[in-house]
C-alpha cells in the first residue's frame, strides 16, 4: 500500500448501533446510557467500577422481571449530552478532551469518586444544559 494521491471515498458509519443481552431483573430506558457489566451484559450505568460504557439505550427495554439474556436491548454510540455532577466533580469547558465518569444513567462527573466509578466517555463540550461525551467503547477511552 502507499500513501493517496487523490480524494477518497471513505467509508463511514454515521449513528452506529449495536444490540447485547440485558441483565436479569433491569428496567433500561430510551436515552439514558448503557453499560456492559463485569458478566457481559448491558444495563443502565449506575456508580460502579468494571462497567463498559457502551452508548445511549435508543429505546426502553423491560427486563425487570426477566433473567440474564431474557430481552435484548440497542444502544448507539456517539455524542450525546448529559446531566453535569456538581461541585468538585462539575465539569467545565477546560476539561474538554478529559474523561468523565459515570455517577448514574443520566449524570457525569470529572473525577472516578476516589475509584468508585467508571468511564463514561471522553468530554467533547460543556454548555448550559450539560456536557456532551463522547461514548465509545472502541475510543481507547475505557484502557
Amino acid at each position: 500500500m502507499t500513501a493517496a494521491t487523490q480524494n477518497r471515498n471513505t467509508p463511514s458509519r454515521l449513528g452506529v448501533c449495536r444490540a447485547l443481552a440485558v441483565a436479569a431483573s433491569t428496567m433500561c430506558y430510551a436515552g439514558t446510557i448503557a453499560v456492559m457489566n463485569a458478566s457481559g451484559y448491558v444495563e443502565p450505568a449506575s456508580t460502579a467500577t468494571g462497567l463498559v460504557a457502551l452508548g445511549v439505550f435508543t429505546s426502553q427495554v423491560d427486563n425487570a422481571a426477566g433473567a440474564n439474556g431474557d430481552q435484548v436491548a440497542e444502544f448507539e454510540r456517539g455524542y450525546f449530552r448529559f446531566a453535569n455532577s456538581a461541585g468538585a466533580d462539575e465539569i467545565t469547558a477546560t476539561d474538554i478532551g478529559s474523561l468523565c465518569y459515570l455517577v448514574d444513567d443520566q449524570t457525569v462527573a470529572l473525577t472516578d469518586g476516589t475509584s468508585t466509578r467508571s468511564i463514561a466517555g471522553i468530554i467533547d463540550d460543556v454548555d448550559d444544559l450539560g456536557v456532551w461525551v463522547l461514548i465509545d467503547p472502541t475510543s481507547g477511552a475505557n484502557l
